[in-house]
């Protein structure tokens, strides 16, 4: 197990321990109609036998085995409640993909006991999976929830064209898939497709101008080291493109890109029209192979960038 790996899965057990403590420092008398128990989180204990190799997929599996879904009580803490996804979803990152998305499938289905949280359990899929601002936006995580909601019967079918239409977007340029290709404008008229474009990896910088996160962004390519390197050996590119009709705007902003970056825009709007890349939020990167293989998706960080491209080269020696 590396020092990583092992790092997250003592948090999560020391959230787990802590959780423990707390149920016991606070634990109080018997109820009465003036005095209700105050809750906490039904921590999941990992039998000894688990290697500990296997506890992140333990926990994945069994996270919510004690959690009372019936109480509603829980849907008004959300200290309690939404610190416990936010926990639960932090370890599905160190679990294999089948697993995590077996996990959140089951427990969107045992929130099915009540319709309010069952309610509750998709805010949280929103808030935290779907919302382009959120660290733990994860279309991998997000598809489960979205096809156990289109399945449940707790929604009608008005209820569920919004889960449907999320569902449809997620589902394109998913990790590991080839991403959409599309023809980009160069400021003097040129033109060229995605695919053609030849590299190792290549970043698509979807951008605005005259936007302060995209601004941000391309600064912090710029000071990265390694990215740097890559991109002056060739063999990394960036395409950055504007996916909107200003191009005035455009023009004006262009001599603020790298000259190093191939700088374009996306003449016929197809991207925004035909909803070839979900645009809910810009600046958007994605990180492509050499076959252009999304290796990740729609993200904003850059340091993401750099880890999946430290740990694909690591994966070559």
């Amino acid at each position: 197990m590396n020092f990583r790996y092992a790092t997250i899965i003592a948090a999560a057990l020391m959230l787990i321990s802590c959780g423990q403590r707390r149920a016991s420092n606070n634990e109080t008398t018997e109820q009465t109609a003036t005095t209700s128990t105050e809750l906490s989180f039904p921590s999941t204990t990992i039998p000894e036998m688990v290697p500990p190799a296997d506890r992140a997929t333990y926990l994945a599996e069994h996270f919510w085995d004690r959690f009372d879904f019936s109480d509603t009580t829980y849907c008004n803490q959300p200290d309690i409640t939404e610190q416990a996804y936010a926990n639960y979803l932090d370890i599905l990152r160190y679990v294999e993909p089948t697993v995590a998305a077996q996990s959140v499938s089951a427990l969107m289905k045992s929130a099915e006991v009540d319709s309010t949280m069952f309610d509750y359990f998709v805010s949280l899929t929103d808030k935290y999976l779907y919302d382009p601002n959120s660290p733990f936006r994860n279309d991998e995580l997000l598809i489960p929830a979205l096809e156990a909601m289109i399945a449940s019967p707790m929604l009608d079918d008005v209820e569920k064209i919004r889960p449907q239409s999320q569902l449809d977007m997620a589902q394109k340029n998913r990790i590991g898939q080839k991403a959409n290709d599309f023809r980009y404008t160069l400021h003097d008229g040129s033109t060229g497709r995605m695919y053609s474009i030849e590299a190792e990896y290549l970043i698509i910088f979807i951008n605005n101008p005259d936007c302060p996160a995209c601004k941000a962004i391309r600064e912090q390519i710029c000071a990265s080291p390694m990215l740097s390197e890559m991109i002056e050996r060739g063999v990394m590119k960036v395409l950055a493109i504007y996916p909107d009709e200003d191009i005035t705007a455009w023009l004006n902003y262009r001599h603020n890109i790298p000259a190093s970056w191939i700088n374009s825009y996306d003449k016929q709007l197809r991207l925004r029209d035909e909803e070839l890349y979900d645009l809910k939020a810009i600046p958007s990167l994605y990180l492509l192979d050499s076959e252009k293989r999304v290796m990740l998706k729609d993200c904003n960080l850059v340091p993401q960038i750099e880890e999946v491209i430290y740990y694909a080269e690591q994966s070559k020696q």
